[in-house]
């Protein structure tokens, strides 16, 4: 049975499992959300921790409801495990509140070398808002600095980098993705999957420039969750010791795979199966290669 992504347990000693922590809202559907990236992480072969930023109310056709957790509720959670166990990389999904962002990047700001993966949730897959312009700013000033890599689809990085007091303001990937790194994270992943063309193209930059731009095989669903599911992944292979545009090239490939298994349970959208190698060989379906 193939075992995936096969290079990423070569290397790995018996019963050493790399800790990587996770900061986001739980999902009732199982789609996106801490248990999206429970499910990722232990897939590549870490071992998640979670806190938890707020409660949702959703399905897999969106998001109803929000409820921030109190801030002081999130630095216990993290503390304490951070005081007791040795964390090798961050995740970051839905926050909640500003009170939580100015809360993690207090403590992330302790563990300046330790890799830290930004997923910028602003909205549902079907557009349900969750995160106002204050939290947009407080991500900017505050988290962003920290940042290893920040994952955007191509709609946040829009967001993100909009030049608000410019009403004319259109930037191009290309320049969103500068004006990102100039908040000081090292690396931006920008998604395609929102773009109409008809392969989605991800592209990694570094204050250098393009650093690599893949291209994969549009899937013909829509899914709940595939942000959560790269960005946990970016996390554990760099828990894991590998480069970034290393980590980027196979957490896109492991993506794409759990895409392409992915199922619908209910009305809305489809879920990735992020366990697609425990299926079978006869199952699974080797991606085209990236170019």
């Amino acid at each position: 049975m193939r075992r995936f992504p096969q290079r990423v347990f070569t290397h790995m000693m018996p019963n050493v499992f790399p800790l990587v922590m996770s900061f986001a809202a739980t999902d009732p559907s199982g789609g996106a959300g801490l248990q999206a990236d429970i499910l990722t992480i232990s897939s590549m072969g870490c071992f998640p921790l979670s806190v938890v930023t707020a409660i949702t109310v959703q399905d897999t056709a969106g998001v109803e409801d929000v409820l921030a957790i109190d801030s002081d509720w999130v630095a216990d959670q993290a503390r304490a495990m951070l005081e007791d166990v040795p964390v090798a990389a961050f995740k970051i999904g839905l926050l909640g509140s500003v009170e939580n962002i100015a809360t993690i990047a207090e403590i992330l700001a302790d563990y300046p070398d330790v890799p830290f993966v930004l997923d910028p949730v602003l909205a549902s897959g079907r557009g349900d808002e969750l995160a106002d312009e204050e939290m947009l700013d407080a991500m900017r000033e505050l988290l962003i600095p920290q940042c290893t890599i920040v994952t955007p689809n191509s709609i946040e990085a829009r967001r993100l980098a909009l030049d608000e007091e410019n009403e004319d303001d259109d930037p191009s990937m290309a320049e969103c993705a500068k004006r990102i790194l100039a908040m000081g994270c090292d690396y931006v992943l920008i998604t395609g999957t929102h773009e109409q063309t008809q392969q989605v193209v991800n592209t990694l930059y570094s204050d250098r420039g393009v650093v690599r731009a893949d291209r994969w095989e549009r899937l013909p669903e829509t899914y709940h969750g595939s942000g959560c599911t790269l960005a946990s992944a970016i996390a554990s292979l760099l828990a894991m010791g590998s480069s970034v545009p290393d980590a980027v090239k196979d957490a896109q490939e492991y993506t794409w795979q759990s895409l392409k298994a992915g199922f619908r349970p209910g009305m809305g959208q489809y879920i990735p199966d992020r366990l697609f190698w425990a299926r079978g060989e006869d199952d699974q379906e080797e991606p085209p290669l990236p170019n």
